[in-house]
């Protein structure tokens, strides 16, 4: 099969599909890899590194779609992208297309398969695909939500960790997936005061025996959110619900009721965000305030590192291009966990959470399909 790997075009993207490790895997398979010029050069990643595992540099990305069978991507396509899409390819990227809808409905028109990584989803629940990034995301809300509790950052001058005989920030993570529970166990390693809120008695029973009591579990309800976010000093929202947007559970009032200074990072900007007052922005301008709240929703926040994402992405990846590469229909009977990931096929939205963010009147389930 022929394989593409374009440049993400997204702004201040930075990471690439694939390492050339995963260009040899796939070259030694038989199959033939696509990169863009300069696709990797943001990951410090050559052109030159992907050539010597056996790939063919692309000048254009035009060219790349119009050689290739499957595309892999990072970032949902943008609307040039999706234009170069037809009933012939198939995208395997993330698109968290609950939160951009107008992508959603550009892939449907294409009649291309698009697959998204972040609804890859095993019996467990887990999501294989997103976890990586998710791990990366929370590192980088603690580290983030700790330079902007700095004064000339905009904050409340709060050092995370406190110092003796200075109490720490009050840290409250909403969601305790890979995302929160990686933000939350780093802020505790910096000294902070962390609470995680959860509906999921066993998500939170998990990180209560990881951490053996350094982090305060409870319950996520109302009451606990009215208490919880008005106090705390940083707020991280990773609230996930997978193919579907965000539930939002914290208020603009919630908000209000912080003192000014204090940082709210928002996780779940990429499926619309789980705070209220949070607006996608770009690295090159993260921040904006509200109330006097300083307020940090970047989409692609692993973005930030893109070497580490890049290559964390691949190695989650790899398998299921290697099994896509062979046909949809193989690479699902290898890993039926795929089935979910299909978002949009034959101008039909597959994901009942996806459709129900989008149009309801266009699900219809992949097994109705033929695929």
């Amino acid at each position: 099969m022929h394989i593409g790997v374009p440049t993400e075009t997204k702004p201040e993207e930075y990471r690439v599909a694939i390492t050339p490790a995963g260009v040899r895997e796939l070259v030694s398979r038989s199959h033939a890899v696509h990169i863009e010029t300069g696709a990797g050069e943001g990951s410090a990643i050559s052109d030159a590194e992907y050539v010597a595992a056996g790939g063919e540099i692309a000048p254009r990305s035009s060219d790349v779609f119009d050689q290739s069978d499957l595309i892999i991507k990072v970032k949902e396509p943008q609307k040039e992208e999706i234009e170069m899409l037809g009933p012939d390819k198939t995208l395997f990227a993330f698109l968290h297309l609950a939160a951009y809808p107008d992508v959603a409905a550009g892939l449907i028109a294409s009649g291309a398969t698009a697959i998204a990584y972040e609804t890859v989803q095993l019996p467990t629940k887990t999501l294989p695909l997103l976890a990586p990034m998710s791990e990366i995301a929370g590192r980088l809300a603690a580290q983030t939500g700790a330079h902007y509790l700095e004064q000339p950052n905009g904050g409340r001058g709060i050092l995370l960790g406190g110092i003796s005989g200075v109490a720490p920030a009050k840290v409250t993570v909403l969601g305790a997936g890979n995302a929160g529970s990686q933000a939350a166990i780093v802020a505790a390693s910096l000294g902070a005061n962390v609470t995680i809120l959860d509906i999921d008695i066993d998500q939170l029973r998990k990180v209560d025996e990881q951490q053996h009591g350094r982090i305060t579990t409870i319950h996520s309800s109302a009451h606990s959110i009215d208490k919880f976010v008005p106090q705390s000093d940083l707020i991280i929202g990773a609230v996930l619900v997978a193919g579907a947007r965000a539930p939002v559970v914290v208020s603009e009032e919630h908000v209000a009721a912080m003192q000014k200074g204090s940082v709210v990072v928002d996780i779940a900007i990429d499926q619309g965000g789980c705070v209220a007052t949070a607006r996608e922005r770009p690295h090159s301008n993260p921040i904006y305030s509200v109330n006097g709240v300083v307020h940090y929703a970047v989409s692609n926040i692993p973005g930030a590192v893109p070497n580490t994402a890049t290559y964390a992405l691949t190695n989650a990846t790899l398998p299921y291009i290697i099994a896509l590469a062979s046909g949809i229909g193989t690479a699902i009977d290898r890993y039926p966990e795929l089935v979910p990931g299909i978002n949009i096929a034959k101008g039909k939205i597959t994901h009942q959470a996806v459709a129900e963010s989008i149009n309801g009147d266009l699900y219809t389930p992949v097994q109705e399909l033929g695929i």
